[in-house]
């Protein structure tokens, strides 16, 4: 039974993990990638759709992204929804290609970029400290129904403490490494 427990507390904190990395992606640093253009939508045949399903995506050199999309006519929606997008970005087109520069980052937008990976990243660890809170219950309550011994309580709960100390130092890692990223010019 607590081996349940240990297990789905890891598979949870694994899945907050991978939030986080995903949510850490869509931060913008000076380098272009195609990811960046993933939450940006566009209308397609009806349907609100993100760039990546109108349109291939190409990187044209580090600091450029190239979009090239399905459909003649649709240049001009897809560059509309990217510029109207939150990313201060500023496509242009060139005849079937849009190209999507990534602007140089400021000392002090670097600085604000650092103070959202760092609020991302203490929202990963809030999330995985909520699944220990979660699966210690769930031991505590083994132990009051006398389902297991109070040994045995104790190293489940030993052992949820060292997998979130263990997620708590993959989510410093990955932090170090984004603001390492943002800092570089």
């Amino acid at each position: 039974m607590i081996n349940d427990i240990q297990k789905t507390a890891e598979s949870k904190m694994q899945r907050s993990l991978e939030v986080l990395n995903e949510n850490l992606a869509k931060v913008r640093t000076g380098r272009a990638h195609t990811g960046l253009l993933d939450q940006v939508e566009v209308e397609y045949w009806g349907n609100m759709v993100p760039v990546s399903q109108a349109a291939s995506l190409t990187l044209i050199d580090s600091r450029t992204i190239g979009v090239k999309p399905f459909e003649a006519n649709m240049a001009s929606k897809i560059e509309k929804a990217i510029r109207d997008s939150n990313l201060g970005l500023n496509p242009a087109s060139v005849g079937e290609l849009i190209r999507v520069p990534m602007p140089m980052l400021t000392e002090e937008r670097r600085k604000d970029l650092i103070k959202v990976v760092r609020g991302e990243a203490e929202d990963g660890r809030v999330s995985i400290r909520n699944v220990r809170r979660d699966a210690n219950d769930h031991i505590k309550k083994l132990l009051k129904d006398k389902e297991v011994s109070e040994d045995e309580a104790r190293r489940g709960e030993e052992a949820v403490q060292k997998l979130t100390d263990k997620f708590i130092a993959d989510i410093d890692k990955m932090l170090a490494a984004k603001e390492e990223d943002l800092m570089a010019i």
